[in-house]
C-alpha cells in the first residue's frame, strides 16, 4: 500500500510538471516585462538625447555666426568651463582654457591670449576671444555643414585624441568638404564636446580640425 501511494504521488508530480512546461513563473514574467520596458526607455532616452544635442549644437553655431557671444557664454559648462583646441590634438597643458566667469570677463575686452601654435611655422597664435571665435573657430559658415554625433567625418594627418581625453562625453562634428581647386585639402571641421549638468548639456570643449603639414 505504501509503495502504491508513493507511485501515485510521483505520477501526480510528473503530470503537474508537464502542464507547466514552457510556462514562465510569475517572477519570470515580471522580469521579462521589466526588461522590455527598460529597453524601450533606453531607446526613447537615446533618441531624445540625440535631438537635444543636435539642437544645442545648432544653437552654438547660430551664436557664433551672429557673433552673439553672450549666448555662447551661456552654453559654457558652469563648473568645468571651456577648452579651445586649434587642431584635432587636444593638449591639456597647451590649449587655452577658461572658466565661464573668466570667459564672460575677458570676452568684451581687447586682451590678447595665446591659443596655441600655427601648424608648420610653430608661431604662437595670439588673438582676442572675439577674433579667435570669429576668425579661427568659425572661419567658415558651419551652419551649412555636414553634421554627425559621436562620429568623425573629417580627418587628416594630425593626431586626433578627442575620445581619449573625453571618453565619457558626447561630441558633435560640423564638417565642410574641401574644394576641387585645392584637391579637397582645404576641408575644415569644428567639434563641440558636451557634458550634462543638472539636466542640460553644456560645452566643455571646442576643437577645430583641418589639414595640417
Amino acid at each position: 500500500m505504501k509503495k502504491l501511494l508513493i507511485a501515485v504521488f510521483a505520477l501526480s508530480i510528473i503530470v503537474a510538471c508537464k502542464k507547466e512546461v514552457g510556462k514562465p513563473v510569475p517572477n519570470e514574467i515580471d522580469s521579462i516585462a521589466q526588461t522590455k520596458t527598460d529597453s524601450a526607455d533606453i531607446i526613447k532616452n537615446n533618441a531624445n538625447k540625440e535631438v537635444v544635442l543636435k539642437q544645442t549644437n545648432d544653437e552654438v553655431l547660430k551664436a557664433l555666426k551672429a557673433k552673439d557671444y553672450a549666448t555662447f557664454a551661456s552654453l559654457i559648462h558652469p563648473e568645468k568651463g571651456i577648452r579651445f583646441s586649434m587642431y584635432a590634438f587636444v593638449d591639456m597643458k597647451g590649449d587655452k582654457h577658461f572658466s565661464k566667469a573668466d570667459f564672460e570677463k575677458y570676452q568684451p575686452t581687447k586682451t590678447l591670449f595665446t591659443w596655441g601654435a600655427h601648424d608648420g611655422s610653430g608661431d604662437p597664435y595670439k588673438a582676442t576671444i572675439n577674433d579667435y571665435l570669429g576668425k579661427w573657430v568659425f572661419s567658415k559658415d558651419f551652419t551649412a555643414s555636414q553634421y554627425s554625433l559621436n562620429k568623425f567625418i573629417g580627418g587628416g594627418n594630425s593626431l586626433n585624441n578627442l575620445q581619449e581625453i573625453y571618453p565619457k562625453d558626447d561630441f558633435t562634428e560640423n564638417y565642410i568638404k574641401g574644394t576641387e581647386k585645392y584637391g579637397e585639402m582645404d576641408w575644415k571641421t569644428v567639434r563641440f564636446v558636451f557634458e550634462e549638468f543638472q539636466g542640460k548639456y553644456y560645452l566643455i570643449a571646442v576643437v577645430n580640425d583641418q589639414w595640417t603639414i
